[in-house]
């Protein structure tokens, strides 16, 4: 008996968009990888290109930007989609992370956003 998937984060729209982009299929391409979605908590963002269901989760991968440091790395759909914020004391109540329904996927060399680029700078562009 199959279960369905349910994830707030994960909708038909992004799950359709990451059926062509399966773990592991934008390997080597650095900057030319294409982003997919991107996901954020206050100033954190989450870049996502590649995504699959793995069990009764989805397993994604991307690069997290505005923790200590920039990194690549694989999330949980379902870790991701039950983390809260009490911004209570600034007034905004609990926080989650949410999509940026504005993104269009592109390359991630096209993305504007200072830490992204110089993170993909200190990786990729050497003499």
């Amino acid at each position: 008996m199959a279960t369905t998937f349910e994830n707030r984060l994960i909708t038909p729209e992004v799950k359709e968009a990451l059926a062509s982009y399966p773990l592991y299929s934008q390997d080597a391409k650095k900057k030319d990888a294409i982003c997919i979605v991107v996901f954020y908590l206050g100033n954190i963002r989450w870049y996502i290109m590649e995504g699959q269901p793995e069990g009764d989760d989805f397993t994604l991968y991307g690069i997290v930007v505005g923790l200590h440091e920039t990194e690549y790395g694989y999330q949980s759909a379902t870790e991701m989609a039950g983390i809260t914020y009490d911004a209570s004391e600034y007034g905004l109540g609990t926080l989650r992370i949410e999509q940026d329904k504005s993104f269009k996927p592109c390359a991630l060399a096209d993305i504007e956003d200072t830490e992204l680029q110089a993170f993909l700078s200190r990786l990729y562009d050497h003499d």
